[in-house]
């Protein structure tokens, strides 16, 4: 879909990268940034910045960066116009109509397609449910006291032993090998075309739109892998998406039952619980969490109650913390999940356990503990060392004080001995030193290569940081003297905007279009660079960094050069280029 870089601009300006990312990321300032945990890598320390003077964000940590509209295509999994749609409505600026790319419509036109085959394919595993070959997933569905109603809310199916049946199907109903192969549903062999999840019970998996994105399968009697989820497609990410959030969102209650597979879910919200929701076959994720954030502000988690369950439980409270979701954990024994526990004894029983689910944060401070003989010293010690560590983590005052009241009453550490090793583990966090990792050897080809590359990149961080530089340095440096061709790009477009007497990084994001292009670009305006060197020391910098870049370029023009005249110009640039000496 094309759109005015004016339109585009209009948006972009319209939505103040702060407040956008902080619907997603809590963000705290330190100075003229803000800064979080990276949603999209997992950390303890933040390192996710964004900068509302350039309007971009960037990460320290996974390199991920970029303008408003590059986090929300990452973040939702958006092309950059269905990003431009979603921010233009977030800011009621009504987009005129425009004609879609090539590359856009084919986009489109495939996510259209693999809905399509997806609600298809859903349609046939129902069918093959209710025939003669489905009697056994029929019979397991019965077995684990689905009702009809239950069943047909889920859309639950069967795929039939023979595996090319539904590769039969959908050929019949015209979709071609080209869209079926990105669906995911198949395995395409010289022997022919299965389907993936041939003689299991079928589980379709539904955006919060209702829309069948992919599936989960439960093998029926003998084999492995005893449940089997769709593997990645453009429809479907696993850490994205939470089974059953299509309806929990719905739901009137300030909270979410976080549970561990399909079946706790369809139990739960059977017995009307209608906030169950569960992740994908996958460990819990950020994304994930942030969904869930999106509705309430806090999540009971209702876990198996066996060694497993407790370790993904263990795992599950930090990222949803980080959510800055409330956390609480369901004690189910003596019975093994949600189902059994529902089956065995009844609603009331299982609100009376979320009644008095533990607080999340506790419950790991519990775990600890078991792993301890607290009766010995060196055992206790240890113990108390962990949970040291585990305060530390939170980083709001008020709330770890509370939280140190709460252990040292329940577990009879002296409130002043915890306090004291907080201090004193704080200032050995803050004075500790990370080595330097060795660097792999590189050829010297290489490793001039990349000391011009970094040159380049390094000048123009420079530049965005200090913008008076451009004056003081474009009788030396022209847009020609950038090899690289993404580096050359974006000077351009700088350049373009200094001579106009501006600056807008954010901006320049927009002239690129893929995701690791963003990335790169961002990456550009927002190295890190040193703020307690002195201003010859800066000068003496910029000037290295300048002839670098310079010395390159006239090298490559001088290889190059077909007449004696060319090269006697080079050779005169390079006499000049050594007397250059950045004042500031």
């Amino acid at each position: 879909m094309y759109y005015s870089d004016e339109i585009i601009e209009e948006v972009r300006l319209r939505n103040d990268i702060v407040d956008v990312i902080s619907g997603y990321v809590k963000l705290q300032k330190k100075g003229s940034t803000y800064f979080g945990l990276c949603p999209f890598h997992h950390e303890k320390s933040p390192s996710f910045s964004v900068t509302p003077s350039k309007q971009m964000y960037y990460c320290f940590g996974c390199g991920e960066g970029g303008n408003v509209f590059s986090f929300i295509m990452k973040y939702e999994n958006y092309s950059f116009t269905e990003a431009l749609q979603f921010l233009a409505n977030r800011a009621g600026i009504e987009l005129p109509k425009g004609e879609m790319s090539q590359e856009e419509k084919r986009k489109s036109d495939l996510k259209n397609s693999l809905l399509e085959v997806n609600k298809e394919t859903a349609k046939y595993f129902v069918y093959c449910l209710r025939n003669e070959t489905g009697q056994r997933a029929l019979e397991y569905f019965k077995k684990r006291e689905l009702s009809e109603d239950t069943i047909k809310k889920f859309g639950l199916g069967y795929c039939p032993k023979q595996s090319n049946e539904l590769y039969a199907y959908l050929k019949s109903k015209g979709f071609e090998d080209d869209v079926l192969k990105e669906s995911g549903i198949f395995t395409y062999s010289e022997r022919g075309v299965f389907c993936k999840f041939f003689n299991r019970a079928m589980f379709p998996i539904m955006d919060i739109n209702n829309r069948v994105i992919g599936f989960g399968g439960r093998v029926m009697g003998e084999g492995e892998p005893k449940y089997l989820n769709s593997p990645e497609t453009i429809l479907f990410d696993k850490s994205r998406n939470l089974y059953g959030m299509n309806y929990a969102r719905t739901s009137k209650k300030p909270y979410m039952l976080l549970c561990e597979g399909y079946m706790d879910v369809i139990a739960l919200q059977q017995a009307g619980f209608v906030n169950a929701v569960a992740s994908l076959g996958t460990a819990f994720t950020g994304r994930q969490s942030t969904l869930i954030k999106r509705y309430v502000d806090e999540v009971y988690i209702t876990y198996d109650s066996d060694g497993a369950g407790r370790k993904a439980a263990l795992r599950a409270i930090p990222i949803l913390r980080q959510a800055d979701l409330k956390v609480k954990v369901v004690n189910l024994k003596p019975y093994k999940d949600p189902d059994e526990f529902i089956k065995a004894l009844d609603n009331e029983e299982y609100e009376k356990r979320i009644e008095n689910a533990r607080n999340g944060f506790l419950f790991m401070v519990d775990s600890m503990a078991t792993e301890r003989n607290l009766s010995d010293p060196d055992d206790k010690s240890r113990f108390c060392n962990d949970v040291v560590d585990r305060l530390l983590e939170i980083e709001n005052d008020l709330e770890r004080n509370v939280y140190m009241e709460t252990v040292s009453s329940e577990y009879k550490i002296p409130m002043d001995l915890l306090k004291k090793a907080i201090g004193n583990k704080s200032l050995e966090v803050e004075g500790k030193t990370v080595p330097v990792k060795p660097q792999p050897t590189v050829r010297k080809s290489e490793q001039k290569e990349d000391r011009t590359k970094q040159a380049q990149k390094i000048l123009i961080t420079w530049l965005v940081e200090n913008p008076s530089l451009y004056g003081k340095i474009s009788g030396i440096i022209s847009r020609e003297d950038f090899i690289d061709d993404l580096c050359r790009q974006v000077v351009e477009l700088l350049f373009e905007q200094f001579e106009k007497g501006t600056l807008n990084p954010a901006m320049i994001i927009n002239h690129f279009e893929s995701e690791d292009e963003h990335k790169e670009v961002a990456s550009l305006f927002n190295r890190s660079l040193r703020d307690d060197i002195t201003t010859p020391e800066v000068e003496r910098a910029i000037t290295e960094t300048v002839r670098t870049v310079k010395q390159n370029s006239l090298e490559y023009k001088r290889t190059n050069a077909k007449t004696i005249e060319e090269r006697q110009d080079i050779l005169m640039e390079m006499a000049k280029l050594k007397r250059f000496q950045l004042h500031l």
